[in-house]
């Protein structure tokens, strides 16, 4: 009787698919996020406002999520409002660090920010050179953002943003959503690592601010300043022993 070599072959490959399954490394404990979610109270001439969560992103996400937020603000020499009192940049600082469950966890910032009023108008990889020599490329995004102003918050007024981002894993960083989700998989993969991966951003409103119609505030201008924000927060606040 001659026998089909496809049923020889197919239980062969089968065997060989689940044997493989054991030269897998084993999962161990979840590997920490590399940065430091507590925040200091001032750094480089910026001073922390520390921020709480808001319940949409409280209930958008799991609950085991952790956040860090801050307004952080530095003084524009011989600028003053029309009170009188000193004018300050302002940038906007949030560190979202994922749960047990990464998906529900943390998200592409292009998937959220229009939930927050923002229109995404383009995105680019920029480079920043940090404190300690490094170099770390971040997604820069221009964006318009409709903010609610007034004692009621029922008004509205339409802002230009710039928003940097990046993502810090273990010992990963990633500037991209896919990117992460690629290092994560071959991670999980390859060294049976399960990390949990931090999502940072900074951004700055650009343009007339409507507080003080007499500022303006340039989109270079913004790129300087949240680059030498973050040259020296992510330098600093990134434990950066174990990247290589």
């Amino acid at each position: 009787m001659t026998v089909n070599p496809k049923w020889v072959l197919l239980p062969l490959a089968m065997a060989l698919g689940l044997g493989a399954i054991y030269l897998l490394p084993s999962v161990g404990s979840v590997a920490q996020s590399a940065i430091r979610m507590e925040l200091p109270p001032d750094h480089d001439g910026w001073v922390f406002q520390i921020q709480q969560p808001s319940d949409k992103e409280i209930e958008a996400l799991a609950d085991d999520t952790e956040f860090s937020k801050a307004n952080c603000y530095r003084r524009r020499p011989l600028e003053f409002l029309d009170n009188g009192n000193p004018n300050f940049d302002k940038v906007d600082l949030s560190i979202v660090l994922s749960g047990a469950d990464i998906n529900n966890s943390i998200h592409r910032p292009e998937r959220c920010m229009p939930a927050q009023g923002h229109t995404i108008l383009s995105g680019s990889d920029v480079p920043i050179q940090l404190s300690n020599g490094r170099t770390l490329t971040v997604r820069r995004l221009v964006s318009t953002q409709r903010v609610p102003v007034g004692e009621d918050k029922k008004q509205e007024v339409e802002l230009g943003c710039v928003t940097y981002y990046f993502f810090v894993g273990h010992d990963r960083i990633a500037h991209g959503h896919y990117e992460r989700t690629f290092l994560d998989m071959k991670d999980r993969l390859i060294r049976g690592m399960d990390q949990r991966w931090a999502y940072v951003s900074a951004s700055m409103w650009i343009g007339k601010m409507p507080w003080n119609p007499t500022v303006d505030v340039p989109e270079k201008e913004a790129d300087e300043k949240i680059s030498q924000f973050l040259s020296r927060f992510a330098g600093e606040q990134i434990d950066w022993s174990e990247m290589p």
